[in-house]
């Protein structure tokens, strides 16, 4: 069980980060046409990488709490 604790909670993570970073860029990439001369596309881009680390971060250390519940319930 601890080995798909592992599994199923890296692809949970990765998961989540990358809705994350999608919803961060489309709502980037909105607030870049109302303002094209104060954001440039590298901008979105590192925001998009420092996204990623900290739900990364965040979203590793909440699942596999939830994953271990449900894996024993």
């Amino acid at each position: 069980m601890e080995k798909k604790l592992g599994y199923y909670s890296v692809v949970a993570s990765i998961a989540t980060s990358i809705v994350i970073v999608l919803l961060f860029y489309l709502l980037a990439i909105g607030k870049m046409e109302t303002k094209p001369e104060m954001y440039k596309l590298v901008d979105v881009y590192a925001g998009m990488l420092y996204v990623f680390v900290l739900s990364m971060i965040v979203s590793a250390s909440i699942w596999p709490g939830i994953i271990e519940k449900k894996l024993k319930g």
